[in-house]
């Protein structure tokens, strides 16, 4: 499984989100610190979810982190979280 497919399987299974999307941005990132030929080390992950109601921006933030601890150990490099609003839009 891929690193994105890994990042999405996480992330529903935990936040059961209303919207999510995981954008691989390493291309964008060529010749920066942590970058791999074939991509998959920066990712955005963009998600709406119930689950993050009443909490911080940075406990939003943690909880995701948490999520992906062990690829953020391992094959992720960076990744970036835009939390919107659970009723949308999207």
């Amino acid at each position: 499984m891929s690193a994105r497919q890994t990042i999405i399987a996480k992330l529903t299974a935990k936040f059961a989100p209303a919207f999510l999307d995981v954008i691989d941005e390493s291309s964008q990132h060529h010749g920066h610190a942590g970058w791999r030929e074939g991509g998959e080390t920066h990712f955005r992950v963009r998600i709406a979810t119930r689950h993050f109601d009443g909490l911080s921006r940075v406990a939003q933030h943690r909880a995701v982190m948490d999520a992906l601890e062990t690829e953020l150990k391992g094959p992720v490099h960076a990744l970036a979280i835009d939390v919107l609003p659970a009723e949308g839009p999207f």
